[in-house]
């Protein structure tokens, strides 16, 4: 591999020269270079000086034995930095990385010494006395995230005897153990409703099956008195965690078993081929599906079938695969309403979508419980890909939802342009379609601070930029009301906007500008001429009234004639 302008000669040469410093200054030096080129995740430069301090196999921390970071970065000679922002250490360059990963006798077997080192950290006496309610503060314990979270990774990439051993003994009883709480919290994947008060119940099987190390697997598999369809906190057999994780060989191993019950429900209801299928694993999806004690259309609790959360997640590939069963309904909604179309029509998978709708029995036009379509909840995400394939087919792209809001509304209202442009430029939609509260898609541009849509609606001959809603409020007032001026200001270009027009309250823009304080928009409404400064609501407070109230002190100027002294604030 070229490193280009002899940087491997150099790296060689550095390595020399950390190799020749003392045996302690050595072995942290390369130590260091171990662990931040086999690490996960970019490590901290407390978790890496916690990390070297660790005695493998030894159940006492000593905290004398963690190093400073500068003792780190002088062993290192250079090669490493520490990012200031982050806090995180890391190799001075790419290239570096490239180096270590083409001379793995550096470090010898790294992966199970990361393994090894994280259990040991995990089994310390220290570790195994934190209580899980409440849960410990990190900063006394930095390694112990880390250590939670990935000795599993390193471990099934390299399983040492001692690694396996160690793991056995965190096994022993993992109701003690923080380390369990900390990786069913992380939010990695979908995970089920965990009862924290029951974490006892979460196994070694249940933790080899989760990080897919199948020689652990095997030893408690083998053993006549595993129990293979043991539920843990979650309601999760070890199928459901290797399934959800995508590991096929601890899959094809636990279905070896006879007693198996490959369809099991978690606490959310949802089955191993649920997970697989969500998670896009396509390889345990197709081995579950080829078991006829697994119901490829099984709902969860919130009525969701493993075919809604594919689509809802983007997998197209399981989509496909689910799709070829001839027991699988392409167009079954979940508990709210919403089927697997409309999931990934939300979340823009153009994919799924060109695939579900090439299916006869899949009713693009389908709104859930709120009466939201895929293409309302397409519009609602500014997913233009989307909207531009479900209007090529059967679908109604003006149909408002139970609080009679468009597609059109909702883009303009989350300031979707590319949306909105797409949809005006059908015949049958109704850009002036108002909602439950009489609002336009103009008004909630207007009051969102959406410029772009502003313009863009306000090009059309069709848009009235004055429309009031029910309680007499226009899409001046609305863009005031927040302060939004440089919606305002296109506004009140307009020779057909009333600048002064009040709502059902008598409370005119100027008014609601100068009680939120808005000055930039108090400076514009009094440029222009028909705004009056002193206009009372119905209440017979006026704008200066309430400018006084909330002490904005700028609108008070503006409001205040000269030659007044008061109202004044103190």
């Amino acid at each position: 591999m070229a490193y280009g302008l002899g940087l491997g000669d150099a790296y060689s040469a550095t390595l020399n020269r950390i190799q020749g410093q003392g045996r302690e200054k050595a072995r942290l030096g390369i130590a260091s270079l171990m662990w931040i080129s086999h690490s996960e995740r970019p490590l901290k430069a407390d978790e890496l000086c916690h990390a070297l301090a660790v005695e493998i196999g030894s159940s006492n921390l000593n905290s004398d034995n963690v190093p400073s970071i500068s003792t780190l970065l002088a062993c290192c000679q250079g090669l490493v930095v520490v990012e200031k922002e982050a806090s995180t250490v890391r190799l001075i360059h790419f290239t570096l990385q490239e180096y270590l990963r083409a001379h793995p006798e550096l470090f010898g077997p790294a992966h199970s010494t990361i393994a090894e080192t994280c259990l040991s950290y995990l089994n310390s006496q220290q570790i195994t006395a934190l209580s899980t309610n409440p849960s410990p503060s990190l900063q006394d314990t930095p390694f112990l995230e880390y250590s939670s979270l990935y000795w599993g990774v390193h471990a099934k990439r390299e399983l040492s005897d001692c690694a396996k051993q160690l793991a056995l003994k965190l096994f022993d009883d993992p109701s003690s153990h923080i380390p369990t709480k900390i990786l069913l919290q992380a939010p990695k994947m979908y995970s089920p409703t965990i009862d924290f008060n029951n974490i006892s119940l979460f196994s070694g099987l249940h933790y080899a099956s989760f990080f897919g190390i199948i020689e652990i697997v095997a030893s408690f598999v083998e053993m006549e008195s595993c129990d293979i369809n043991k539920i843990d906190c979650g309601g999760n057999t070890p199928l459901a965690w290797a399934s959800r994780n995508g590991h096929e060989g601890v899959v094809k191993m636990l279905l070896r078993r006879d007693d198996i019950n490959p369809d099991n429900q978690d606490n959310d209801g949802r089955t191993p081929l649920w997970g697989a299928a969500y998670n896009g694993h396509e390889g345990v999806v197709k081995i579950l599906l080829e078991r006829d004690d697994v119901n490829p259309d099984k709902l969860g609790s919130d009525g969701q079938a493993p075919l809604w959360g594919a689509a809802h997640s983007g997998h197209d590939g399981v989509v496909k695969i689910l799709l070829e069963r001839g027991d699988v309904n392409p167009d079954e909604p979940d508990n709210y309403g919403r089927t697997p179309l409309w999931g990934a029509a939300y979340s823009g998978y153009e994919g799924v979508v060109k695939t579900l709708l090439a299916r006869d029995e899949v009713n693009p036009d389908k709104p859930d419980n709120n009466g939201q379509t895929p293409l309302y909840s397409a519009a609602f995400n500014g997913h233009e890909g989307v909207i531009k394939i479900l209007l090529e087919g059967d679908v109604n792209p003006d149909k408002p939802d139970n609080n009679d809001r468009t597609p059109l509304l909702i883009a303009a209202c989350q300031g979707h342009e590319g949306v909105v442009k797409i949809l005006l430029e059908r015949d049958n939609v109704n850009p002036e379609k108002l909602d439950h509260d009489g609002q336009t898609p103009l008004f909630w541009a207007a009051f969102k601070g959406h410029e772009g849509v502003v313009k863009i609606l306000l090009e059309r001959d069709d848009v009235n930029p004055d429309k009031p809603d029910n309680s007499i409020r226009t899409p001046l007032w609305a863009a005031a009301c927040q302060g939004h001026e440089e919606v305002v200001k296109i506004l009140l270009e307009r020779d057909d906007v009333n600048p002064d027009k009040p709502n059902i309250n008598g409370r005119a823009p100027l008014w609601w500008a100068a009680r939120h304080g808005h000055e930039g928009v108090v400076k514009m409404l009094l440029a222009r001429d028909g705004v009056s400064p002193d206009k009372p609501d119905k209440y017979g407070q006026t704008p200066l009234f309430w400018a006084v109230e909330n002490g904005h002190k700028g609108v008070i100027a503006l409001l205040q004639p000269p030659e007044s002294a008061t109202p004044s604030l103190p």
